[in-house]
């Protein structure tokens, strides 16, 4: 069903997550440190519906690691942590995450936990495919490189079309110059 990058240094908490989600019919991908997370995530941007981000860990602590996913990822995270103060997890969300639980934790609600962000991030049978995004009038096919505006096609030149398909693959994100240069 969904494709889930956990990331903890525990590698008990990674093997029972893992347990469940596959047991639920997902696909699980293991990283031990945010640092590792960091760079899975840049190479196969695409490749994950969910990541499960622990606070705690060395080379790189979860909260960085979010703040470097967050610069060109919008993949739903929810936090996974010891750390259940309330500043932590106002930190988190403020990050642009989708939900903190705190350890212990059930797996069983972490697994409803997860359809639950699922539900809302993933596209539903009555809204737009995943190769087409509409947004007031706008429709971009991403598959046929069209663009139309209230029904009407929109001649692009294929630099101007390159850049309204990043802005709109990246749609919630704050992107820099950098950003724009580079990819």
């Amino acid at each position: 069903m969904y494709r889930i990058l956990v990331v903890d240094d525990e590698e008990k908490i990674r093997a029972l997550i893992r347990k469940y989600a596959e047991f639920e019919g997902h696909t699980v991908r293991e990283a031990a440190d945010g640092m590792e997370a960091v760079h899975i995530c840049r190479e196969h941007p695409d490749d994950f519906d969910m990541i499960i981000m622990d606070v705690m860990m060395p080379e790189l602590d979860g909260f960085s690691a979010v703040r470097e996913i967050r610069k060109y990822s919008a993949t739903p995270v929810l936090m996974l942590s010891a750390r259940g103060e309330e500043y932590d997890k106002i930190h988190g969300f403020e990050l642009g995450i989708d939900d903190y639980v705190v350890k212990p934790f059930s797996p069983k609600e972490l697994m409803m936990r997860i359809n639950a962000i699922m539900k809302r991030a993933k596209p539903t049978v009555d809204q737009p495919k995943k190769d087409q995004v509409s947004f007031e009038g706008l429709n971009i096919d991403f598959t046929g490189r069209i663009v139309t505006i209230d029904g009407e096609k929109v001649d692009l030149s294929p630099k101007e079309y390159d850049l309204l398909f990043y802005f709109a693959k990246n749609r919630n994100i704050a992107l820099t110059r950098e950003n724009l240069i580079t990819n």
